[in-house]
């Protein structure tokens, strides 16, 4: 059994976006954007998180970004050769893109850009391909915020997972009937740049370790 030293961060998954060779993980803290936003709103101290990346196989870690108290780090994407996740700074009211080189392991920021651009951090999460900082909110609204501005309304069972060039996938979920004749199922929604739909596919989109997209029916 080979020990990997996280620092206490014991639960890892597959970095998204094509690579069977990293794996990352966040803590300490587990909660998302916007409960850190919540927190430093009310005046309440966030502590702050990092991310671990760990190579495979053989199990290298590198931790980026140092822990910063009053900022929130978010998930990770692979796409190119490396390897990039948003943080949202409260106190300067700003949020980072940063870029880890997976050959070299340099981290340069990418972007900086005002926080003041999102209504709230609900939802707010990195994308590919093109890479774009997108955000999903509880008011019903999709937006892409970065590098261009994208937003429509959506349907309250829609789901943003996955983008592709000029094409947005969403997962929609249905439900109907009780008991013995209850059902449940899902579909992929295509939708254009503006929101409209262009293809509806029975099922799901998967994106596999090599970066290849598996449609699932």
């Amino acid at each position: 059994m080979k020990t990997i030293d996280t620092g206490g961060i014991t639960w890892i998954e597959p970095v998204p976006g094509g690579t069977s060779e990293w794996y990352c993980g966040i803590g300490p803290d587990s909660s998302d954007a916007y409960d850190a936003e919540k927190l430093y709103r009310a005046g309440e101290r966030v502590a702050g998180n990092e991310i671990c990346l760990i190579h495979y196989p053989d199990g290298a870690v590198y931790k980026p970004v140092p822990r910063t108290e009053g900022t929130h780090m978010g998930k990770p994407v692979f796409l190119d050769g490396a390897i990039y996740f948003p943080r949202v700074d409260f106190k300067e009211s700003v949020i980072r893109i940063f870029r880890f080189d997976c050959a070299g392991h340099e981290v340069t920021t990418l972007t900086t850009l005002p926080l003041a651009i999102v209504k709230n951090c609900w939802n707010l999460a990195l994308h590919t391909s093109p890479l774009c900082l997108a955000r999903q909110g509880n008011d019903g609204i999709f937006e892409i915020v970065w590098p261009e501005r994208v937003s429509f309304a959506l349907h309250p069972h829609e789901g943003f997972f996955l983008r592709e060039r000029n094409r947005l996938y969403f997962t929609k979920w249905y439900e109907e009937g009780e008991g013995a004749d209850y059902r449940y199922w899902e579909e992929t929604i295509v939708r254009d740049l503006a929101g409209s739909p262009v293809e509806v596919l029975q099922g799901d989109v998967r994106v596999m370790p090599n970066g290849e997209m598996w449609h699932l029916k």
